[in-house]
């Protein structure tokens, strides 16, 4: 795997660029059969998703199954880490990339400081109100709601989220005073509309009972390597007629006219940045068996109950 910096125009870091070649199929997988999902690490079922037949929100079922690649941060390490979502960003590269249970395959990716989340929090509301207020509550099942929630890219736990009373909650607690918490990991799955929890499922909960605004790390696909070329050559072909237009505008109407460059330039720098940055579509592999599959699947882990309910 290849990684690189990735920086605005002014210098400053996003994120890390992750170009993951040989690596045909993730260990933590999603499948599709139909409107129904499912994401497995290795063998075991994860979650099963069914979307709403009106597109409004998506049925899903945890199973408790689901083991985080990421081993025990020790509180040292969030010490000398703190402050540097950088080094964090190398750490947890590697973390992705040395196991077999994390979602990377082939393909580039971005892992970044940078989220949509954080800047849907509103003036006047709490940390722990608008954080609490993001996470998909129900275990086993529950339901992501796309219609009240629309755009605003919830946050799923793999797990029951601890309490603020659980050992590690309070641990982590202690490091959230100090500004010494490690990020949360978390995973956009565009066939959701939301965000997985890879890792930090305790240092959430503790960012919530402090009421801080918790230190995130996203993972999401970006522009294929194939199609990074021809992306290229669209923007500075966009940029380049930009150019000429205004070329031909001042030709006919006089020096008055600009010469477009405080316009095209901007966007030429925009297009580029979100060749790197700009989330893609989740991959997903056709379930073997299809929905038959995924029916026998639910009937297992929900040991027969009457789930999905539609």
């Amino acid at each position: 795997m290849r990684r690189s910096d990735v920086t605005r125009h002014d210098g400053r870091w996003v994120g890390l660029s992750l170009d993951v070649q040989d690596r045909h199929q993730p260990g933590l997988c999603v499948f599709s059969a139909g409107p129904r999902l499912l994401v497995s690490q290795q063998s075991r079922a994860v979650l099963l998703a069914d979307v709403d037949e009106r597109l409004a929100g998506v049925e899903f079922w945890r199973t408790g199954e689901y083991r985080s690649f990421v081993p025990p941060l020790r509180a040292d390490v969030g010490r000398v880490l703190a402050g540097s979502p950088q080094r964090w960003a190398h750490r947890f590269a590697q973390y992705l990339v040395d196991s077999p249970d994390s979602p990377l395959h082939e393909g580039r990716w971005l892992l970044s400081c940078e989220s949509p989340l954080q800047r849907r929090c509103r003036a006047g509301t709490s940390h722990a109100e608008y954080w609490g207020s993001m996470l998909v509550e129900g275990h086993p099942d529950g339901y992501i709601d796309w219609f009240f929630h629309a755009g605003s890219w919830e946050v799923l736990p793999l797990r029951p989220m601890p309490g603020p009373g659980d050992s590690s909650v309070k641990a982590y607690r202690r490091q959230a005073r100090e500004g010494t918490l490690p990020p949360v990991l978390l995973w956009w799955v565009s066939g959701l509309d939301c965000h997985l929890i890879l890792d930090g499922h305790a240092r959430l909960a503790a960012a919530i009972a402090e009421s801080i605004e918790p230190p995130l790390l996203q993972l999401h696909r970006t522009v294929p390597r194939d199609d990074l070329a021809a992306r290229i050559d669209d923007a500075v072909g966009f940029y380049e007629d930009e150019l000429a237009r205004f070329a031909g505008l001042r030709a006919v109407h006089g020096p008055a006219v600009p010469d477009g460059a405080a316009t095209a330039g901007p966007q030429l720098v925009r297009l580029l940045h979100d060749l790197n940055t700009a989330a893609q579509l989740t991959w997903a592999w056709p379930l073997p068996g299809g929905e038959a599959r995924w029916r026998r699947v639910a009937q297992e882990v929900t040991a027969g109950q009457d789930w999905p309910r539609t």
